[in-house]
């Protein structure tokens, strides 16, 4: 099996070309080797996250992975055949089930029967997807490509030490190309504002909702945020809300952290969902980037809109183009957002 050779240093160089690049691998069957990976970080090399993912995939793939050890900056991954079945990932303390999971959704489209993922670690934890944003954006993007997959959250997990679990399920479905440009009428802005047990006497749920709803307000929106205090291995906090509307759904999230008050958490989320609906875009900024891979498979052309691309989309864009995919990718700027073409050659 011939390798394709990937510099892992490329643009915003982080872990996310790893990740993206064995997944889209695994699923076009072809072998590559990541080389550089992370070379411009403080630690660079692969991390705890990344080799977890990469031993979780290999369990859906029963492929071969050489390199694959925390600090290693050459990975070469060699697929095998995709399976469903049941399948439980420890990803470790609080290593993000968001980033191991944007390692496994695209092949769990190619399964040849339902793919059952138990996952433990982190649910909320920063630079990452939380798990609830992958619930309420990520999967019913998806879903109008043709994806079939659900997730449920079963119990929350911050940093540091994680023990949070999820249950993810797939179907293997033929993902067809999607013509998205226009968001529509906004239906409606909900979300949740999750909390630790032990802070529940500070109201940190509450004062999260009540600042969020303000921020929102002030720009003539109503939200629904409902109230969520649980128990959890690690103290945390986080704020998620998505706003739906008649054909998409936008979302933005914020983490609380030692020192920053819940009012901050819920300007800060606030603040980034309105950045999203005032861009005008069909897609969110980092829905942008995790749709490239579904988009560079689907049966069929696609159109979408987006804001002002990120490093991380310019990144993964430049990767579609290392990988045999047989499509051509053209983006450009109208009007203050972006629009992104996807061909068939």
């Amino acid at each position: 099996m011939d390798l394709i050779v990937i510099d892992g240093s490329h643009g915003e160089g982080g872990g996310q070309i790893v990740r993206t690049a064995v997944g889209l691998a695994a699923y076009l069957g072809v072998a590559c080797r990541v080389e550089r990976i992370r070379r411009g970080r403080p630690n660079p090399g692969l991390r705890p996250q990344h080799v977890a993912g990469v031993k979780a995939l290999l369990k859906v793939c029963r492929g071969e992975a050489e390199g694959l050890r925390v600090g290693s900056e050459t990975l070469t991954f060699r697929p095998g055949p995709l399976r469903g079945g049941t399948i439980e990932i420890d990803v470790g303390t609080a290593g993000s089930i968001g980033l191991v999971l944007q390692t496994l959704m695209l092949p769990a489209a190619k399964v040849p029967c339902t793919l059952r993922l138990l996952i433990r670690g982190g649910t909320d934890v920063a630079w990452a997807p939380p798990v609830g944003y992958l619930q309420r954006v990520t999967l019913p993007v998806l879903a109008q490509m043709g994806y079939r997959g659900e997730l449920q959250l079963r119990k929350r997990g911050y940093y540091p030490k994680g023990d949070g679990e999820v249950l993810f399920k797939a179907e293997g479905r033929t993902l067809r190309g999607l013509q998205l440009l226009e968001a529509g009428k906004l239906q409606r802005v909900e979300g949740i504002s999750h909390a630790s047990q032990g802070l529940a006497e500070r109201r940190v749920a509450e004062r999260q909702r009540e600042a969020a709803m303000a921020r929102l307000r002030r720009e003539g929106i109503e939200a629904h945020i409902r109230i969520e205090y649980v128990s959890t291995a690690s103290t945390g906090s986080g704020l998620e809300l998505w706003a739906v509307f008649e054909r998409t759904v936008l979302g933005a999230n914020a983490l609380g952290e030692r020192g920053k008050r819940a009012e901050e958490v819920g300007n800060e989320a606030a603040e980034g969902l309105l950045r999203q609906i005032s861009s005008g875009a069909a897609l969110d900024e980092w829905m942008a980037d995790q749709i490239l891979p579904f988009l560079a498979v689907a049966d069929g052309d696609s159109l979408v809109s987006f804001p002002r691309p990120t490093g991380h989309f310019t990144t993964n864009l430049w990767l579609m183009e290392q990988l045999p995919v047989g499509k051509t990718f053209r983006w450009w700027e109208d009007g203050g957002r972006g629009m992104l073409e996807v061909r068939s050659l």
